[in-house]
Order: C-alpha cells, then sequence, then structure tokens
C-alpha cells in the first residue's frame, strides 16, 4: 500500500466517524459543528485522492463520481457559512463542475449501454445514468439558486443537509458495499454492511422533514452576522418548536 492510498483510507474512514456523529448530534451545537468541519476536511481528502487513484487505474466513473462527491461537500459548506444566502463566485465555478459530472457520467452511461458488457471499465451503465441523474438534479437547483440571487433561511439549511448528507450515503455505500470484497470472507455477508448507508438515508429523510416542516426551522432567517453584544443563536432540535408568547 503506497502513501498516496494511506492518506485515502484515513480521510474516509474519519469522514465516515465524523458523518455519523455530525448526523445524530443536536443541529446547530458545538459537537454539529465540530463534526461537521471534520466531515468536510476529511471527505475533501478522501475525494480528491479518491478521484486521483480512480484516474490513474483507470475508472473514468469512479473519478466522476468522487469530483461531484466533492462538489456537494464544498457547496454544502459553502451553503453554512454564506449566512446571507447569497451566491458567490465559488458557487457558479461550482456550478460549472456539476455540469461536467453531469455530461461525463450521461456519455458514459450511454457508452456502457452500447458496450458488450453493458460496462464502462468496471461500472455497469446503470451506475452511470443515476450519478448523472443525481448531479443534473443538483445542476438545477444551483441554475434556481443563481436565478433568485438569495435563499431564505430554511432553504439555505435545506441545501446544506441534503448535500452533506448525500456525500455521507455516497461514501458508506462505496465503503459498505463497493469495497466489501476486500473485507475478510468471514465477515462479507454480514447485514450490517447493507444496513448502514440505509440508516444515513433514513438519518437524511428525517432531518429533511424537521427542516421542512419543524418551526423551529422556519423561525431561522437568513443568518445575517449578529451584533457583538447578540448572544449565538441555540441548537435546535426537530422537537423542539417555540411555544408563542401569550
Amino acid at each position: 500500500m503506497n502513501a498516496f492510498m494511506l492518506v485515502h483510507i484515513v480521510g474516509g474512514s474519519i469522514a465516515l466517524l465524523s458523518g455519523a456523529a455530525a448526523l445524530t448530534v443536536r443541529k446547530g451545537g458545538r459537537w454539529h459543528a465540530r463534526a461537521g468541519t471534520a466531515f468536510f476536511a476529511s471527505m475533501l481528502v478522501m475525494t480528491s485522492t479518491g478521484a486521483v487513484i480512480a484516474i490513474l487505474k483507470p475508472e473514468r466513473g469512479t473519478a466522476l463520481i468522487g469530483t461531484f462527491t466533492c462538489y456537494l461537500v464544498v457547496t454544502a459548506w459553502m451553503a453554512a457559512r454564506q449566512r446571507s444566502g447569497k451566491p458567490t463566485h465559488l458557487d457558479r465555478i461550482a456550478l460549472l463542475v456539476a455540469i461536467g459530472c453531469t455530461i461525463g457520467q450521461l456519455l458514459l452511461g450511454v457508452a456502457g449501454l452500447n458496450g458488450p458488457d453493458g460496462k464502462v471499465d468496471s461500472l455497469p451503465w446503470q451506475v452511470h445514468f443515476v450519478f448523472g441523474a443525481l448531479a443534473l438534479l443538483a445542476v438545477t437547483l444551483d441554475l434556481n439558486f443563481l436565478r433568485k440571487g438569495q435563499l431564505s433561511g430554511v432553504q439555505r439549511i435545506g441545501r446544506h443537509l441534503w448535500r452533506m448528507s448525500t456525500a455521507m450515503l455516497i461514501a458508506t455505500s462505496s465503503f459498505f458495499n463497493g469495497q466489501r470484497d476486500e473485507f475478510p470472507k468471514a465477515w462479507q455477508g454480514f447485514f450490517l454492511w447493507d444496513a448502514l448507508p440505509l440508516l444515513v438515508l433514513v438519518a437524511m429523510i428525517f432531518w429533511i422533514f424537521c427542516v421542512r416542516f419543524s418551526a423551529a426551522f422556519r423561525k431561522w432567517p437568513p443568518r445575517i452576522s449578529p451584533p457583538a453584544s447578540s448572544p449565538p443563536p441555540s441548537s435546535v432540535r426537530c422537537s423542539s418548536v417555540p411555544r408563542p408568547r401569550s
């Protein structure tokens, strides 16, 4: 194992642990912020090194998946950091990356569909179309964001949430399903490997539901930096819906 692969594995391991923590702890709290920062940094390491490894094999579809996952993490991080809810130049650059991933995956899907074994490199054509459709969804949402020029508080939180969660789902599925043949033979049939990506999906749906319907999130305006004397906003649970004052 070379040093480059070791960095990829370490980054992926930290991403899985920190991502699980960020999904489960109270949103907006100190531990959520720390876990989210660790997830962001480790995912950048994992996706960038994974994309390079895939290019060198070559695994063109896997390289595009790594690039797209990196795009999701970066744009999710920007949604959390850009408290005004307005797009930046980095958002426009990221849109170009998403468009490139969309076109690339669709072209690979067509090539695999017309190929003798239905694959391009090692991935079947269906995988390319799934990620192409997901990238196209991200492109559509980015274009709508740029057209509107600003996101509300709930929209900004939702953008951050679904992108980080989708990146976590891709990382979890890639490790526990895509790399299962690397596990010891006695472990390969363990049902937990299939359950873990499903748990990530359930957690993502749960939090999207909370953001969409909980009054605790609807009360949040676009987050403009408060005056120095203002207290920090409290962390939010899905169930913590503020009661009206008499």
